[in-house]
């Protein structure tokens, strides 16, 4: 039985990782109250909080599909361009090639197309052996292309059958807010409790060792990647309904705040730990700062600098978390 001090040593170690992965909060906190005093008549009304949330949630359905890649010991560069593409896709379909879909049809030709997607990169990189960057940096590149040669015309037209999803409200409360929360919801409870979600993080951790425990790994990492295509597929929903049109330049360059939103949130980068919901707080965090600096009228080529800042700081602070674990841990 362990002595007073044993359990005293065993708690503030437990005490001292649980701060390490759920630092987002506490930052996220920081920087709203200092959001808050720096506009203190604009950001922390109820509009601007609830717009805050709402401009978050294709952002966050990005987020949640980086996330599971990398809690898989894997990661996926193409988020944003399957979103842009399914997104341009699904609104031709739906305008030009078919203009009677209903927009229900719509929703679920965008949600296949990014799974498509996803399915083809968890194939080639669980079955043919290929490289994760080298895979999604090659399909970032083809379907951001793809996105071009569809259009460079913004389609609209849209049934609002379709838009509702991402531009339409619940009571005050927008549904693209309600959706984003729920997956979150979702997805945390199946990694915690369920025996497919407890396999991403064996596959993440040592993807050796869960093969020789009977886990089959391929399969994992195929579905890890088809549902990461089925967010993406989502985002670029959220972000056609809260544009009310679909632009060539849809997620364009969204990769990168989902992969740092994954990072600040507490994420590992060699996989297999990670709260999913501190990704979601990263999520909030870049989005209070894009907004409060546009609120605050700094240069939009100043912003895009400060996001590139952002990242390296993501980079920096996991790398402080990961050795400030390793020395508690070797305590």
């Amino acid at each position: 039985m362990p002595s007073v001090l044993e359990k005293f040593q065993q708690d503030r170690t437990q005490a001292m990782l649980w701060l390490l992965d759920n630092m987002i909060w506490p930052i996220l906190l920081l920087a709203l109250v200092v959001f808050a005093l720096l506009l203190p008549e604009v950001f922390s009304t109820q509009e601007n909080l609830t717009f805050l949330l709402y401009t978050s949630a294709a952002a966050g359905s990005l987020a949640l599909a980086e996330s599971l890649c990398l809690l898989s010991g894997n990661f996926d560069l193409s988020v944003g361009s399957i979103a842009g593409f399914s997104a341009m896709f699904t609104a031709l379909f739906m305008t030009e090639w078919f203009p009677a879909t209903p927009g229900v049809v719509g929703i679920a030709i965008i949600l296949a197309v990014g799974g498509l997607i996803g399915l083809v990169n968890g194939f080639s990189i669980a079955y043919l052996g290929v490289n994760p960057f080298l895979q999604t940096l090659a399909f970032l590149i083809i379907f951001r292309g793809g996105v071009k040669l569809l259009s460079t015309l913004s389609i609209s037209g849209l049934p609002d059958s379709y838009t509702v999803v991402g531009g339409g409200n619940v009571g005050p409360v927008p549904i693209a807010v309600v959706l984003i929360l729920a997956l979150f919801a979702v997805s945390w409870f199946v990694l915690n409790y369920t025996r497919f979600g407890l396999a991403i993080y064996a596959v993440g951790g040592d993807e050796d060792a869960s093969a020789e425990s009977g886990i089959n790994t391929k399969h994992i990492v195929l579905a890890v990647f088809t549902i990461s295509g089925v967010l993406s597929g989502l985002a670029g929903l959220l972000f056609t309904g809260f544009l009310g049109v679909a632009t060539p330049t849809l997620a364009e360059n969204a990769v990168f705040p989902a992969f740092a939103a994954s990072v600040i949130g507490g994420i590992s980068l060699f996989g297999g730990r990670g709260n999913i919901i501190g990704a979601y707080g990263g999520v909030l965090l870049l989005t209070s700062l894009e907004v409060a600096l546009v609120q605050l009228q700094v240069d939009p080529n100043a912003i895009q600098t400060v996001n590139g800042v952002v990242l390296l700081a993501a980079i920096l602070l996991y790398t402080f978390e990961a050795r400030a674990r390793k020395r508690i841990l070797s305590a």
